[in-house]
């Protein structure tokens, strides 16, 4: 998206060049078909296992990733970015408590979230409160809240609930002081928007053309925007799909979590780091947690491990790094584990304390 005047010629060389970059680079695609040909060849059950739960994971995830590509398209096609951006431009704290509290009851999941990132970031939305939200929402929401209270009890979920709140809050006012100091100007990755440029919309306004189908201009830019980003989006979540499908089938949970028993330190921070590339389905985990739990696990190692799982398993960081820039990227990372390890040791002395 750009602030730049709208010409007749301008958009349509623009689509161009937006689908000979989406097109040019084929090797998330290719990366996907050659897992699965694989499979045919090695191990054909799999293969349908495995193209069947991307499929379905695709449709679940459909709803939020129309709308949020049609809000992206529409808010790039009207200008009402500006408007978005402007919203955002007052009280940063406030923005960031709004965005963790609203991550915290949300019902996405790690990967169902990115395309809704995507449209916050491009609309130029700050990536302090989008980080807030970001980090939050894997972690709880309503039906996550019932099932951890009925397996794991009722304090298990309320700490688990304010540490989603905690870390996405933490994880938001530290993207905002180094915001501060003049890091993150253009978060996302070249060609899938620039969500650094909401500092430009505000300062110099564009006018806003609700009936932006009445311009030929701000339709190409629309159907742009709309395409370059339904194509990006969906190669990256089918690969992540596709590794997701075969993490569960050949990654036993219970040897995963097994590794994570005794008291102490060290299994709190085996939990941390064993999270990230051992993806559990979040209510999967559940009960295979509360299982290591009643055989003497840490219950700050359980947290420890649910959290980080949920904020930073393979397929959502896949996701993530398709996303944003190395250095954002980095910074998820950092604040996913430090915040799951803080979890867990501060769930481990409250249940010492009480």
């Amino acid at each position: 998206m750009t602030d730049t005047p709208l010409a007749p010629s301008g958009p349509r060389s623009r689509l161009r060049s937006a689908l000979s970059h989406v097109w040019a680079d084929q090797r998330v695609w290719l990366a996907s078909a050659a897992i699965l040909g694989a499979l045919v060849l090695f191990d054909p059950g799999q293969a349908a296992e495995s193209a069947s739960f991307a499929l379905s994971a695709l449709v679940r995830v459909a709803p939020f990733l129309i709308l949020s590509i049609g809000i992206a398209a529409w808010a790039g096609a009207t200008g009402a970015d500006n408007l978005i951006a402007r919203a955002f431009s007052g009280a940063p704290l406030m923005m960031v408590a709004l965005g963790a509290l609203a991550g915290a009851v949300s019902p996405f999941c790690s990967c169902g979230v990115i395309p809704l990132i995507a449209a916050l970031l491009a609309i130029g939305v700050p990536l302090s409160a989008v980080m807030a939200f970001w980090l939050a929402s894997p972690l709880m929401d309503p039906s996550m809240f019932v099932l951890t209270a009925g397996v794991l009890g009722v304090e298990f979920a309320l700490a688990k609930t304010l540490a989603a709140f905690g870390l996405g809050a933490v994880g938001g006012l530290v993207t905002h002081l180094l915001m501060r100091g003049g890091a993150f100007t253009n978060p996302l990755r070249a060609g899938i928007g620039t969500g650094g440029c909401g500092g430009a919309r505000i300062r110099a306004p564009k006018a806003v053309v609700w009936r932006f189908w009445q311009e030929p201009a701000r339709r190409v830019k629309f159907a742009t925007t709309a395409l370059t980003t339904t194509l990006f989006l969906a190669k990256w979540l089918t690969l992540a799909f596709v590794l997701e499908s075969l993490m569960l089938a050949w990654i036993p949970a219970e040897t995963v979590t097994a590794t994570l028993g005794g008291a102490g330190l060290m299994p709190i921070l085996t939990a941390t780091l064993v999270g990230v590339p051992a993806y559990l389905n979040g209510y999967a985990a559940l009960p295979l947690v509360g299982g290591l739990i009643g055989q003497g696990m840490a219950p700050g190692a359980g947290m420890a491990f649910l959290i980080a799982g949920g904020v930073t398993s393979i397929p959502a960081a896949m996701a993530v790094w398709a996303l944003a820039r190395p250095s954002v990227f980095g910074l998820y990372i950092a604040l996913s584990l430090g915040g799951a390890l803080a979890a867990g040791l501060l769930f481990q002395l409250w249940v010492a304390l009480v």
